[in-house]
């Protein structure tokens, strides 16, 4: 492994990763292919962007000859999939993104993977097995979405099993719990909770709040990543979290003790179409390998809301445009 290309590398996970990456591994080079839709962002990653092992390509994982372009002409012999359409709000509203670009996306990636016999890593999610009642998601559970946006990333996932078999494409999947942490576009709660807090706006809440999410630091994602990337067995699926789920109105007050601001800015919304209760999964297979996460809970949203307080140039011209119509939709409609 020496020279990866990290696909959506420019988006909040990916961009984490790709710094990550190249602070960690000195003989290794980063391309980051990127199609810079509304969440990609080159001020994400221009920290990096002097660095002799970094480049960036902006190119469409559905476009096969762009794909096979960077691959050639920067010698690339690992894929780590970052890209996709992830908001499960904007997938309600309408899905044909998300089928695009989470599975005829990553059929184009594994058709690139089988032709130049590349390694290949999908960054999944926890939500492709849908709503747990009881107990905690095993890797080898029934995937049952129950969103577009979970339904194309299960997609992505038997895609990358059937290339894996047909093929013999060289392939692990890590499924991650919901992330924070610095870069996350602030149509995602947590963000959107602190940034709105910080300007003393009402936080949304969908219905009574007692959701229950395993909220995971993004650098403990990024770590488990590399870890499967080089220690995982091929073929394999493995799930990343803290193994802790907390309600979403427990994390909103947290968000407010931690900015100073009073609860009464907890505003409580109609809920989401088929909105899953709880997500747990069950990450003893990569604990196996070695991995444990660095960051609690409460530390994980401290540090990610001290940054935001701090970060506000890289937020706040977010939060216009396109974004402010998308919330008058989303938020503003459903009181």
């Amino acid at each position: 492994m020496k020279n990866l290309l990290v696909t959506g590398g420019a988006g909040f996970i990916g961009s984490n990763f790709a710094r990550y990456m190249l602070g960690k591994y000195p003989a290794y080079c980063l391309v980051v292919y990127d199609k810079l839709t509304y969440a990609g962002n080159l001020e994400n990653l221009r920290d990096v962007e002097t660095n002799s092992r970094y480049a960036f390509v902006r190119g469409d994982i559905c476009d096969a000859s762009g794909v096979e372009r960077a691959v050639r002409e920067h010698a690339i012999d690992t894929i780590v999939n970052f890209a996709a359409e992830t908001h499960v709000d904007r997938s309600i509203m309408d899905a044909d993104a998300f089928i695009q670009t989470d599975v005829y996306g990553t059929y184009v990636l594994l058709e690139a993977a089988k032709k130049f016999g590349l390694r290949y890593h999908q960054v999944g999610t926890d939500e492709v097995y849908g709503w747990v009642e009881q107990g905690s998601s095993r890797e080898g559970d029934p995937l049952e979405p129950r969103s577009p946006y979970a339904a194309s990333k299960a997609g992505g996932d038997l895609l990358i099993h059937a290339y894996f078999i047909t093929h013999d494409v060289q392939t692990t999947i890590t499924r991650g719990a919901n992330n924070i942490g610095p870069y996350q576009f602030p149509e995602k709660a947590v963000p959107l909770f602190v940034t709105n807090a910080i300007d003393n706006i009402p936080l949304p809440l969908y219905g009574d709040g007692k959701q229950q999410r395993d909220y995971q630091f993004v650098l403990d994602h990024c770590e488990a990543i590399d870890l499967v990337l080089h220690r995982g067995k091929i073929g394999e699926v493995y799930n990343v979290g803290t193994g802790v789920e907390t309600h979403n109105i427990d994390m909103a007050r947290l968000v407010l003790k931690l900015l100073n601001k009073p609860e009464s800015l907890i505003q409580h919304v109609v809920d989401r179409k088929g909105h899953d209760r709880r997500y747990s999964l069950d990450v003893s297979k990569l604990r196996a390998l070695g991995w444990e996460p660095a960051h609690t809970f409460e530390a994980g949203l401290a540090q990610t809301v001290k940054w935001y307080v701090e970060n506000e140039w890289w937020w706040r011209k977010l939060k216009s445009g396109e974004y402010r119509e998308y919330y008058r939709k989303q938020y503003e409609e459903r009181k």
